[in-house]
């Protein structure tokens, strides 16, 4: 299985508990996840599907930048962790 986490904040503001999902690209895993907890679609993703600027991934404790990794797999034993992009001073 695949583990999906959240921040604290966020898993207060949207009610949403680590959850755990079968292995499959990062659509797929998504998928998944929304399925379970439909208002973290719209928090995590834009109108046109992408990574909403707030937000930061974590696959493997390694930061998604640039484009959304749509097609890279997560197998059994990965991780994904979602996140809020803070910034500020």
């Amino acid at each position: 299985m695949v583990t999906v986490s959240f921040t604290e904040n966020l898993q207060k503001h949207l009610r949403c508990d680590a959850v755990t999902v079968k292995p499959g690209t990062l659509d797929e895993v998504l998928a998944q996840v929304f399925e379970d907890y439909p208002s973290l679609a719209g928090y995590v993703l834009d109108d046109q599907g992408e990574l909403r600027k707030h937000v930061m991934l974590a696959i493997d404790q390694q930061l998604v930048q640039g484009a959304l990794p749509r097609g890279q797999r997560l197998d059994q034993g990965s991780r994904l962790h979602i996140m809020q992009a803070l910034s500020g001073g």
